[in-house]
C-alpha cells in the first residue's frame, strides 16, 4: 500500500521545490472543514471561522468537496507560482474538459487508469452519473454545485475563481504574508541537498515516509500512504510543495495526465519518526488474537519466559514461542537473556504509541 512514482531518465532539474499560494490556501481550508485532524492550528482555525462572513462560510460549505476529504488536482499546482492571481490566470488557461475534471477529481478517473483511459463527466456519460452520485452522497449543497458545474462550467469556473479571491482577501492574503518566508525557505533548503547529495537524500528530508527504490536504470519514488497508486513524472517533471498547515497529510497528486505534484509538510521534529503503514498494520494484526491480548496482559506486568507464559496462560512452549514470534516481528517486544533464560518483556513506549501511529497513518 504506497504510490509509486517512476522517476527513471528523470533528469535532476526537472524534479522542482517551491511554495504555492495556492495549494497553500487549500490545505488552510482543509484545517477549517477538518479541524480534529489539525489539534496544531486550533488558534488560527477557530479564529479565522469566528472572523468569516456567514456568506462566505456557506460558498466554502458548498464546494468544500474540492478540499475536505480529497484534493482536487487544480489545487497542486505542477509550476508554482509568485502569486496567487498568477496561478489562478494558469488554470483561466485550462480548457472546460481539463478543469472540471480535475476539479471533480474524486468522480473523474478510474483507479489505476492511464493517461489515455481518462475521462471527462462533460462528454462521457457514465463519469457524469458517477459524479452526481458522488456528490448527491455529500449533501444537498455540494450536489447543486456539481449540477451547476457540469451545466455551465465557464460560470461555475468564474465562481471558484470569485471564492479563492473572496478567501484571499479575507484571510488568506495575511496568512500568506506570514509562512510564505518560512515555505521558501523550506524550498531552498530542499533544493540544495538535491543538487548536492542527490535525491534520495532530498526525499528522506522531505518526509520519512518517502524513499527512492533503485533496481538497475529503474528509479522509483515510494510514497508510504494507505493507499495504492501508480504514476510517472517521465517527460513532464516532479514539483513538491512545502505546506504550513498540511501536517499530518503527506499529499500526492497522481491524476492521468497530470504532473506529479507532491504537498509536503515543513521540517518538524513532530516528524521524526515516521511508523510505516505496514507496520502499523503488523502491529495492529499482532494485537488483535485473543491469547496475544492475554499473553500481553502478562507482558506489560514484566519479563517472563516462555515456560513461566505457557505455565500461567495453559498452554504449550511451543504454542507460545509462535504467539512470541508474530509480537517480536511487530516490533512489539523486547527480548534478553538473564543467565540460561531468555526474558521477554513487552516494550510498552511502542504500544503506546500504536494508536497515534494508526491515526497518522490514515491521515498521511
Amino acid at each position: 500500500m504506497s504510490v509509486f512514482i517512476d522517476v527513471t531518465g528523470l533528469p535532476q532539474e526537472r524534479v522542482a521545490f517551491g511554495p504555492s499560494p495556492l495549494a497553500e490556501l487549500a490545505a488552510a481550508l482543509h484545517a477549517l472543514s477538518e479541524p480534529a485532524h489539525h489539534a496544531r492550528l486550533h488558534g488560527w482555525i477557530t479564529t479565522t471561522q469566528a472572523a468569516l462572513k456567514p456568506e462566505l462560510a456557506d460558498r466554502l460549505h458548498e464546494a468544500d468537496f474540492m478540499w475536505r476529504s480529497a484534493r482536487a488536482d487544480i489545487l497542486l499546482p505542477a509550476t508554482p507560482r509568485e502569486t496567487l492571481a498568477e496561478e489562478l490566470d494558469d488554470l483561466d488557461r485550462l480548457d472546460d474538459e481539463r478543469y472540471v475534471g480535475a476539479a471533480l477529481e474524486i468522480s473523474c478517473a478510474a483507479p489505476n487508469a492511464r493517461e489515455e483511459d481518462a475521462y471527462s463527466p462533460l462528454t462521457d456519460e457514465g463519469a457524469r452519473r458517477r459524479a452526481l452520485d458522488l456528490a448527491a452522497a455529500r449533501g444537498p449543497a455540494q450536489a447543486a454545485f456539481v449540477q451547476r458545474m457540469l451545466a455551465d462550467p465557464p460560470a461555475v469556473r468564474a465562481w471558484i475563481r470569485r471564492l479563492v479571491e473572496d478567501c484571499d482577501e479575507a484571510f488568506f492574503a495575511d496568512t500568506w504574508r506570514r509562512v510564505r518566508g518560512q515555505l521558501a525557505a523550506d524550498a531552498r533548503h530542499k533544493t540544495e541537498i538535491l543538487r548536492h547529495k542527490g535525491l534520495a537524500e532530498a526525499l528522506a528530508a522531505v518526509s520519512p515516509a518517502m524513499t527512492l527504490e533503485e533496481d538497475g536504470p529503474r528509479r522509483r519514488i515510494v510514497v508510504d500512504k494507505l493507499a495504492h497508486a501508480r504514476t510517472t513524472a517521465q517527460g513532464s517533471g516532479l514539483t513538491f510543495l512545502p505546506t504550513a498547515f498540511g501536517r499530518p497529510h503527506l499529499v500526492a497528486l497522481y491524476a492521468p495526465g497530470w504532473q506529479p505534484v507532491v504537498q509536503y509538510p515543513v521540517a518538524s521534529r513532530e516528524l521524526a519518526d515516521v511508523t510505516p503503514v505496514e507496520t502499523v498494520k503488523l502491529r495492529l494484526e499482532a494485537v488483535a488474537h485473543p491469547t496475544r491480548i492475554r499473553l500481553c496482559r502478562s507482558l506489560s506486568r514484566g519479563d517472563h519466559t516462555t515456560s513461566e507464559l505457557a505455565d500461567a496462560h495453559g498452554i504449550t512452549a511451543p504454542e507460545v514461542s509462535r504467539h512470541l514470534a508474530v509480537l517480536r516481528k511487530a516490533g512489539l517486544l523486547t527480548t534478553r537473556r538473564r543467565g540460561r533464560y531468555v526474558m521477554h518483556q513487552l516494550d510498552v513506549t511502542v504500544v503506546a504509541r500504536l494508536g497515534s501511529d494508526f491515526l497518522e497513518g490514515l491521515l498521511r
